[in-house]
């Protein structure tokens, strides 16, 4: 009996010593996180607009500290971060003004960009202070902006990134849905309006996704995660109409850029 007790011991802390070597050497063997060179481009949805706290340094960008890119950078800490996203941005304001910081160290590249091309915030006005004939007019321009001129906008951003960051990842962000249709707003637009801007916001994603596939860019869409925190859905993660601060106008707060966006960057990326 003493036998096997020493038997057992001895073949325990045989165990033990083998287990601490395999976890000693597991850790040598993980990989140790590595930073990443990342740079943010877009329009206002990219910058924050919408979330508050933001940079003066930015100026009319209104780049925020809570805007989706200085979230996913404070919490992975890379290497190098740069952000030039800038509120109102159209894709000739990328290429032109926003690429700087690319070059062939770029490991990451995250932008939402087109929304502001096919004039989506002359429709919200046009939609809010028009009739709804003139407003679903409008809305027709725009789609069909989206489905002619816009890709060939596009094309001319990826490009442009890929010739500067050869081996970066580049994730596309789409937009979101911007109304729960039926939900608990009671004055307003119409659901008619609603649905055709939210068709509208979806045949946007469909086109920039298109777009960004070919580029061999991952596309990453919102809408979902924005499911249940339209405006009108009681916990809108979207400004509604800021008659004081016009611009924040149907820009997500910063519980959409750290609910919506942010959670879709850290899977895509």
């Amino acid at each position: 009996m003493k036998v096997s007790r020493l038997a057992a011991f001895s073949s325990s802390l045989l165990l033990g010593a083998v287990l601490a070597l395999t976890g000693a050497a597991t850790a040598s063997a993980a990989p140790s996180a590595q930073g990443v060179d990342y740079v943010a481009l877009g329009d206002s949805y990219s910058s924050g607009v919408g979330a508050g706290s933001y940079d003066s340094a930015s100026g009319s960008c209104k780049r925020s500290t809570k805007a989706y890119p200085a979230l996913w950078a404070a919490s992975h800490a890379p290497s190098s971060f740069a952000f030039t996203a800038c509120s109102g941005a159209r894709t000739g304001d990328v290429t032109s003004g926003q690429l700087g910081p690319l070059n062939s160290s770029t490991d990451l590249v995250s932008l939402s960009i087109g929304g502001n091309d096919a004039g989506f915030a002359d429709v919200m006005t046009t939609c809010v202070l028009q009739s709804e004939a003139t407003c679903l007019n409008r809305i027709a321009t725009a789609r069909s902006y989206v489905g002619t001129t816009l890709p060939g906008n596009l094309d001319s951003v990826y490009s442009a990134i890929r010739a500067k960051a050869p081996s970066a990842r580049v994730v596309v962000l789409g937009y979101p849905r911007f109304y729960k249709v039926g939900g608990s707003c009671v004055v307003g637009l119409s659901d008619k309006v609603r649905s055709a801007i939210n068709d509208a916001a979806d045949y946007l994603n469909a086109t920039t996704a298109k777009r960004a596939a070919d580029h061999g860019f991952t596309f990453a869409d919102v809408a979902g995660r924005f499911g249940g925190h339209e405006i009108c859905s009681g916990d809108a993660w979207l400004h509604s109409v800021n008659w004081l601060n016009i611009g924040e106008s149907y820009h997500p707060t910063a519980a959409g850029q750290s609910g919506g966006y942010l959670p879709v960057l850290n899977s895509a990326a």
